[in-house]
């Protein structure tokens, strides 16, 4: 006879659901690479392409959108580099005792969070309208240098100061939530051994604070990417206006921002995969075990697609 665990049948749950919300998906995305590789549209009584893919390789590595891709590169490196070291700055100074500075720090955080970045870059952008000259010398006495503001501030410069000085403010929220995050027994133990507050920063907090400051920095950075296109409205030459600069003159306006979209794509997608191995190699100490590269999780997955094809049925 057998026993009553061996005449027990298990029978798996299904799941309609799922089952329903795949193929919907399935179908969806069926049509969309329909689309996107054979659908074709009139205009102008010619049959063409719906997104004009031959339009998106012609300028897709044209010298005028690789040169205001360079740009946005630089906007982007020069900005978080500007928002980056000042933000850790205004963190720093922002947990003070001394109610001045830390009054100061939360003051500069206030008005540069509370206004958009748009209006920054435009106020920069005019800024002749209220200093026509920049002068550098004794505060309220001589000065010993006189600056033309018009031809000091260019569009490119006007760009680095809104940029960077907006993403500073973010900066500082983002460090001064990783400092906090740090056990006040490590900065006790600091003092405990003779080191000044700024020793103790550098060596000891902002160190174990990264794990908390570089995934938020990172967002930052991709997103900034995407913002340095507002320079665009000041006519600095960065991707989007370069793009703009040819659908004017050519009017094929949805191939061109394709051409933009895709190269923001490819550049953040670079960037992100940079900031899984920051991530990884800050985690460190923190963890057991390190998370697997992308490159091991594939090896990962081939490798056991391969062990359950040579596995027998039984």
């Amino acid at each position: 006879m057998p026993s009553e665990e061996a005449s027990l049948r298990a029978v798996p749950v299904r799941h309609p659901g799922r089952w329903v919300a795949a193929a919907a998906l399935l179908v969806l995305a069926v049509m969309f690479a329909h689309t996107i590789t054979v659908s074709k549209v009139h205009r102008g009584g010619i049959l063409q392409h719906r997104y004009e893919w031959d339009v998106i390789r012609r300028y897709f590595t044209s010298s005028e959108v690789l040169d205001g891709l360079i740009v946005t590169l630089e906007l982007t490196v020069i900005a978080m580099a500007i928002g980056i070291s000042l933000g850790i700055a205004l963190a720093v100074v922002r947990l003070s005792p001394n109610p001045l500075l830390s009054g100061a720090s939360w003051l500069y955080i206030w008005f540069f969070r509370g206004t958009p970045v748009l209006v920054q870059l435009l106020f920069w952008y005019d800024i002749s309208y209220l200093y026509p000259r920049l002068t550098l010398g004794i505060p309220f006495g001589p000065a010993f240098l006189h600056i033309n503001a018009n031809t000091a501030i260019t569009p490119f410069l006007a760009a680095i100061f809104g940029l960077g000085f907006n993403e500073a403010a973010y900066m500082a929220e983002i460090v001064r939530a990783g400092i906090i995050s740090v056990d006040e027994g490590q900065t006790e133990a600091a003092q405990a051994l003779g080191m000044s507050r700024l020793q103790t920063m550098r060596r000891i907090v902002l160190p174990q604070a990264m794990r908390v400051i570089v995934p938020p920095t990172g967002n930052e950075t991709i997103s900034m990417l995407k913002t340095s296109s507002l320079a665009s409205v000041i006519t600095v030459g960065e991707v989007l206006f370069k793009v703009q600069t040819v659908y004017a003159r050519t009017y094929q306006t949805v191939p061109l921002l394709m051409v933009a979209s895709i190269w923001y794509l490819i550049v953040t997608s670079v960037l992100t995969t940079g900031q899984y191995y920051v991530e990884r190699h800050f985690a460190r100490g923190s963890v057991r075990a390190l998370p697997l590269t992308p490159l091991a999780r594939v090896r990962l997955r081939m490798g056991s697609i391969t062990a359950s094809r040579r596995q027998p049925p039984w």
